[in-house]
């Protein structure tokens, strides 16, 4: 069993009177490769946010990152890469994709150089491996704001592991894709979750289909709540699916996902 990364014990967080997360019991470890599951508004990306320090738990419990309940929120956040669609309006459109990946060295919403401090030639080799590595390697010198859905998201994937962090977060990144859009970065992130070296991932979804093989743990939340947390195997059962999301589906399990069908 690895070392802990992250451990949220009986955190609770209250917005404006209304517990938007209930006394979330959840450890993260070295190895481990969770996905969130539940509907919009259960809570997902508050937990997140409560793991990046950019929330506190208002409502009572800890959270403990390497074992300590304290952490310099610059090193922390340093160490903790987001991916989020949402990201994508940030970053400035006519930035070359090569340099938005050289940005994440330097936790830049684009690539403006200090005189003291300047990608070397070594990191610009290493951010178009990276590109390469998900087949994005003909889009190096194309503006971030001509590229499609799928090739941005893993422009910012890059751009994330370019700081070499501890964790990696995918906050529903493919919100807003086509099914084909969807496939392809997918078929990206397996390949990423199969490489070695790399960073813990955490993806959050509300799509049972979009949790690969690799994400070998699932936490569901509802309203707040932990209703399930475990092997993925384990727990992604129709019956787990009815208590998200009020509806019976049957599961069919192809290739490793899991792919809810009318029963």
């Amino acid at each position: 069993m690895g070392a802990s990364l992250v451990e949220v014990k009986g955190v609770t967080y209250t917005l404006n009177g209304r517990r938007i997360l209930d006394d979330i019991w959840w450890t993260v470890r070295e190895g481990e490769n969770w996905a969130i599951l539940g509907p919009n508004g259960a809570g997902k990306t508050t937990l997140l946010k409560l793991v990046c320090g950019y929330l506190w738990p208002n409502g009572g419990g800890q959270i403990l990152r390497q074992g300590k309940s304290h952490a310099d929120l610059g090193v922390l956040r340093r160490s903790i890469g987001w991916v989020t669609s949402t990201l994508v309006t940030d970053i400035p459109r006519g930035e070359k994709a090569l340099n938005t990946v050289l940005s994440g060295m330097y936790a830049q919403i684009g690539l403006w150089s200090l005189p003291y401090e300047r990608p070397k030639a070594d990191d610009v080799e290493a951010a178009a491996r990276c590109l390469d590595q998900l087949d994005c390697d003909g889009i190096a010198e194309r503006p971030f704001g001509t590229l499609s859905q799928g090739e941005q998201q893993k422009v910012l994937v890059c751009r994330a592991l370019m700081a070499e962090p501890l964790l990696l977060i995918l906050d529903e990144p493919c919100a807003g894709m086509d099914p084909g859009a969807r496939e392809t970065f997918l078929s990206a992130l397996s390949a990423i979750g199969q490489m070695g070296g790399l960073p813990v991932l955490i993806y959050t979804t509300h799509h049972p289909e979009e949790i690969l093989p690799a994400f070998e743990r699932t936490l569901a939340l509802k309203e707040g709540k932990i209703i399930a947390k475990g092997a993925t195997d384990h727990i992604l059962t129709s019956e787990l699916l009815y208590g998200l999301y009020g509806i019976s589906l049957h599961l069919a399990k192809k290739k490793g996902r899991y792919w809810p069908m009318p029963q």
